[in-house]
């Protein structure tokens, strides 16, 4: 069973502000407090509608916990490793 316990209000936050510091625009559904549904929604430079969830407990490591995020795009069928906020907020900002 995947568990979620590493997504935090915090990283929440440094997703939010990476996304906002990149000028992307972007928003949440608003589950924070239940991370298995949580999804941010950024809008790439190009007009690309991309999805921000929190990797699952197996997806994680300890050697990198702040690698919690993937993103995926559905016109590119593209989709990152799991990376940190400032990952997640790159690739969408500078898309491959």
């Amino acid at each position: 069973m995947a568990t979620f316990g590493h997504i935090t209000r915090e990283r929440c936050t440094q997703l939010a502000a990476a996304l906002t510091a990149a000028g992307l625009p972007w928003e949440d559904n608003g589950h924070q407090d239940d991370p298995q549904f949580l999804t941010y929604t950024v809008t790439d430079p190009h007009g690309r509608r991309w999805s921000i969830s929190p990797a699952t407990g197996n997806q994680t490591t300890p050697s990198k916990p702040g690698h919690v995020w993937q993103a995926s795009c559905a016109s590119t069928l593209h989709r990152t490793a799991i990376t940190t906020a400032q990952g997640a907020a790159a690739i969408c900002e500078h898309p491959a």
